[in-house]
């Protein structure tokens, strides 16, 4: 004797398809979703450089930008973000200091350590130096 068995809880294709459907146009709508806050990001963090860089004493003047007119390049970097911050050092000009070059500062001159003089030494110090080099 066969005994053939049926689940009440079986899916037809038609309802099984709209649901695989609709979770695949799901995670489409997730990843443009996640593409578009990962160029926000971007955005904001190539203008903040090119702020620092102009001297902007309070990044939160950055929320005065129109980030829907900012554009990408295909590298991931605002290629006109220096001239954002220029028109907008133009424009509020209270929100700047002075310009911030820190990639460009100048290494000090070396200097060779100068010995100094028992003459110039008191006495003190001449028994401790002669005391350092004598052991």
């Amino acid at each position: 004797m066969m005994i053939e068995a049926v689940a009440d809880d079986a899916v037809p294709e038609t309802e099984a398809g709209d649901d695989w459907r609709a979770r695949a146009e799901a995670a489409e709508a997730a990843l443009v979703q996640g593409q578009h806050e990962a160029s926000e990001r971007l955005k904001r963090a190539e203008l903040k450089i090119a702020a620092i860089r102009a001297g902007m004493i309070d990044l939160d003047g950055l929320k005065l930008l129109d980030f829907d007119q900012v554009t990408l390049a295909e590298d991931g970097t605002v290629p006109n973000a220096t001239a954002i911050i220029a028109d907008l050092r133009k424009s509020k000009a209270w929100l700047f200091g002075h310009s911030s070059s820190s990639s460009v500062a100048a290494a000090p001159r070396a200097q060779s350590p100068r010995m100094r003089h028992a003459r110039e030494m008191s006495e003190a110090e001449w028994r401790t130096a002669r005391a350092t080099l004598i052991r």
